[in-house]
């Protein structure tokens, strides 16, 4: 593990500091959490925007899942 220091608003600092004695854990705990929590959002923010991309570029063609639409027999008709 590696210390790092950073500059925050002293308001962040208090919210961080009441949250994290609400949680009864650190400040240190909760930031690395926190930060773990924005890298995984970030990463699938990235991953939607790539999906988003490939469906722009290759369009689904109507007749891609009709092969299917027989197979959605679900027993209610």
């Amino acid at each position: 593990m590696r210390t790092i220091q950073m500059t925050l608003d002293d308001d962040l600092v208090k919210k961080v500091d009441i949250i994290a004695s609400e949680l009864n854990t650190t400040r240190s705990a909760f930031t690395r959490d926190a930060l773990r929590e924005a890298v995984r959002q970030y990463n699938i923010r990235r991953l939607e925007l790539k999906h988003r991309q490939g469906y722009a570029a290759y369009p689904v063609n109507q007749e891609e899942f009709s092969v299917w639409e027989d197979e959605q027999n679900w027993g209610d008709e």
